[in-house]
């Protein structure tokens, strides 16, 4: 694998669910140490691009290739070098903390495991609730748990669906500067799908707008917010969904 390879790169991705594109030719490539936020309404296709840059769904056509790996051919290479993260995936409710990071931790051959689940334990004040089942936490310590699973192997590639929801407003800014901090600290590469606008416009320097599986727009949030004459990415948000943004650059 070379070198140099971007983190994600993506050329022409189709994939069609019967006779349903819910990817329709799409391409993007994301820099190294980028936060790249893929913004959409349901049904959009950001599930589906998700799920193929993590192996798991096949493309109809086009190519993936994550860290220079073409996926799902050769994920072997690379997923012990990237990781995921949702809050709509729950972890085995009876196990403890401490358990489930275990697990996870054996399946990415994590070195010095014990010493890295405490290390996550203090970073992110799970500490007093390593050894507690997993079953009896708040959504927000859920949250806190699934983050320090997406982290137990230190990738270098980081893929969030929407990694706030449901949390209240203090939790979720915890949440957003532990991400910050991450990123700095590694040099990590982060995907962020989200209808989270606010934490969008915090975390993200490039936002990709998609629209019933194709890219509707694709720039920093700062330029789109120019573009369309917009005080909030929640204002562009709307522009694209209704197809004002549209209607706008045809009547100029």
């Amino acid at each position: 694998m070379p070198a140099a390879a971007p983190p994600i790169a993506i050329e022409r991705l189709v994939k069609i669910y019967k006779t349903i594109p819910a990817v329709d030719d799409i391409s993007f490539t994301l820099a190294p140490g980028s936060v790249t936020g893929l913004l959409g309404g349901n049904g959009a296709g950001k599930t589906t691009t998700i799920a193929t840059i993590l192996g798991l769904t096949i493309p109809t056509s086009g190519r993936v290739t994550v860290l220079g790996a073409e996926m799902p051919r050769q994920r072997y290479r690379v997923l012990h070098r990237m990781n995921f993260e949702s809050p709509y995936v729950a972890m085995p409710m009876r196990l403890t903390i401490r358990q489930n990071l275990t697990v996870f931790g054996m399946l990415y051959g994590v070195p010095d495991l014990a010493r890295r689940i405490v290390e996550l334990g203090e970073q992110l004040d799970l500490t007093d609730l390593l050894d507690r089942p997993t079953g009896k936490l708040s959504d927000g310590q859920k949250t806190r748990v699934a983050l320090a699973k997406s982290l137990i192997n230190s990738p270098e590639l980081l893929l969030l669906d929407e990694p706030t929801a449901s949390l209240d407003p203090d939790t979720a800014d915890w949440v957003r500067g532990r991400l910050e901090s991450y990123r700095r600290e590694h040099n990590a590469t982060v995907l962020i799908a989200s209808h989270n606008m606010a934490e969008v416009e915090r975390l993200c320097d490039r936002v990709i707008i998609m629209k019933r599986g194709r890219i509707e727009d694709d720039d920093t949030p700062a330029k789109l917010l120019a573009r369309y004459g917009r005080r909030t990415l929640e204002e562009v948000f709307l522009d694209v969904a209704r197809g004002r943004g549209i209607e706008r650059e045809a009547a100029q």
